[in-house]
């Protein structure tokens, strides 16, 4: 229902989700947390949006999920990751949220009008100030366009069509439900660079820092149910930085001034939704049922707390610093499924830290739901994408040690593989195409990896899809301890096979290329042997 003839997030049906019946549902934010258990799973379709709102999920449900007169976001049992712990596994038992505990944060413990879309006084995630504050340098309105909000849409000159033909000349209204969707995604995965300039001094500034998340990959923890999904996402205590404070959630406190000292960053509001660089201000259509344009600009200039994000990988830097894994819509998640089972000792990457500290007895049903936004890291996008493991979180190096260097074995040798198949095609594709290279075995071979050809590209494009389902045929307890390596180069000796074509019409020239890249292959199965 509408409240206040606006767009209320709390009960208008935005958020789609699947029911345990498998019937699909749109629920508001209150439906989702009184109804979490029945939900088994999120079905966003913009990925970025939906990486964006378990991060406001988790910050909520710290607020309203509790036992004994605690919740998870409360300070007393935060001073103890023991005591906190107790508290998590006492609300998991119990299976669900108290809606009388739901009902109290939406309608008593956030001010009134906090979740509606198109608010007057204070939009939910938005400024009401960019109305007055984005003008031209005559005083006019100065919007970005509804263009400028949606991810796939394009904007200016040389904005690309990626989901759909529309044109800054004559943009398509969004229905609220799906602005909602990218107004979140803007916020943790927007742009660098340009903007719509903002005028708070006498100054017109026109530039803004790239958004948190943006071309990062986010992994959780993922139940049976959003219930249990919701509850193991918000962060252990002992993963945010002790800087003091109150925390809060933009949407519980009151604007602050984008010139201002930036708030700690707190736990657990603060972590997970206080980290904006953009503003955002959607402008609606007469009924409040669409967006029909909308401002885009910066949100502040301060030095951005640096943080470790919860559901992020860290992989190490040339330089022995870390950074969060960037996102890869040509790497398909089972490729990190060591990262996320190893401890965080491991010397090149780190897991994230909501992986840590599960509960034993629900390791065995838990998988990864990975959201991803390929990205660079100023203007450029590129393609969201969502993937989900089997239940691999039973094999965590402290529950499963022997599990954990199996599956790391597993995914090594896929590695390993798949860089020599690449290595093997460039050679066999340089022999084959130049009369003067030398083809026998032990002969040096100068590559230029700006030409490539076309036999590594072919090859990697079959490898890659038969390697996951080799490596998901082996990463089972029954495979643990056996030989991982031959069945990857088996599948890259077919892929290699496809890629040159068929060996009867083959010259001499091809079938000597052949055959010395199928042993650059193959010399994968020698033993090593000790300098």
């Amino acid at each position: 229902m509408a409240v206040g003839g606006g767009f209320d997030l709390r009960d208008e049906p935005w958020i789609p989700v699947r029911l345990a019946d498998g019937a699909p549902q749109r629920l508001g934010l209150r439906g989702v947390l009184q109804r979490a258990h029945e939900i088994t799973d999120l079905e966003l379709p913009v990925a970025p949006a939906a990486a964006g709102l378990l991060r406001i999920l988790a910050a909520v449900t710290a607020r309203v999920a509790g036992a004994h007169g605690d919740t998870l976001g409360d300070p007393g049992p935060a001073e103890n990751l023991q005591d906190w712990l107790r508290l998590r596994h006492k609300i998991l038992r119990h299976g669900r949220f108290e809606p009388g505990a739901v009902d109290a944060y939406f309608d008593e413990a956030v001010p009134a009008g906090r979740f509606d879309l198109f608010d007057a006084a204070r939009p939910f995630l938005q400024d009401p100030r960019l109305a007055t504050e984005c003008v031209t340098a005559s005083g006019e309105p100065n919007p970005s366009g509804v263009n400028k909000l949606v991810f796939g849409r394009p904007t200016g000159v040389n904005g690309a069509i990626l989901f759909g033909h529309f044109t800054d000349a004559a943009p398509a209204p969004v229905p609220a439900a799906e602005a909602a969707w990218h107004l979140i995604a803007q916020l943790f995965f927007g742009p660098s660079g340009q903007c719509t300039p903002r005028r708070i001094t006498d100054q017109r500034t026109g530039s803004t820092d790239a958004a948190p998340l943006r071309k990062s990959v986010s992994y959780f923890p993922w139940g049976r149910e959003l219930f249990t999904t919701l509850v193991l996402a918000v962060p252990r205590p002992d993963t945010a930085p002790d800087e003091g404070g109150q925390d809060a959630c933009p949407w519980e406190e009151d604007l602050r001034s984008p010139l201002a000292p930036l708030e700690p960053l707190t736990w657990p509001g603060r972590l997970l939704t206080g980290r904006f660089r953009h503003a955002a201000l959607l402008v609606p259509s007469a009924d409040h049922r669409a967006v029909t344009d909308a401002y885009l600009t910066w949100a502040t200039h301060e030095r951005l707390h640096r943080v470790r994000d919860p559901y992020q990988i860290l992989d190490r830097r040339a330089d022995g610093d870390f950074q969060p894994r960037e996102a890869d819509s040509a790497r398909a998640l089972w490729r990190d499924v060591d990262a996320l089972l190893l401890k965080t000792s491991r010397t090149d990457a780190q897991r994230p830290p909501c992986l840590e500290e599960l509960p034993k007895a629900l390791r065995p049903t838990l998988r990864v739901r990975a959201y991803g936004f390929d990205q660079d890291g100023q203007q450029k996008d590129s393609v969201w994408f969502q993937a989900t493991t089997p239940p691999v979180l039973q094999w965590q190096e402290e529950n499963d040690r022997s599990m954990a260097h199996h599956i790391a074995r597993c995914h090594e040798a896929a590695e390993r593989t798949g860089q020599r198949l690449e290595l093997a095609a460039m050679v066999g594709w340089k022999l084959s195409a130049d009369p003067a290279a030398d083809a026998s075995p032990t002969a040096k071979v100068r590559l230029d990896r700006r030409k490539p050809g076309p036999w590594a590209s072919a090859a990697l494009h079959r490898f890659w899809p038969a390697a996951e389902d080799t490596f998901w045929r082996l990463a089972v307890p029954e495979q643990s301890g056996t030989e991982v390596m031959r069945p990857f180069v088996e599948a890259a000796l077919t892929a290699l096979d496809a890629a040159v074509g068929g060996v009867s019409r083959a010259d001499i020239r091809v079938a000597r290329a052949r055959s010395r890249a199928r042993g650059l292959l193959l010399a994968l199965l020698r033993p090593a042997t000790a300098d």
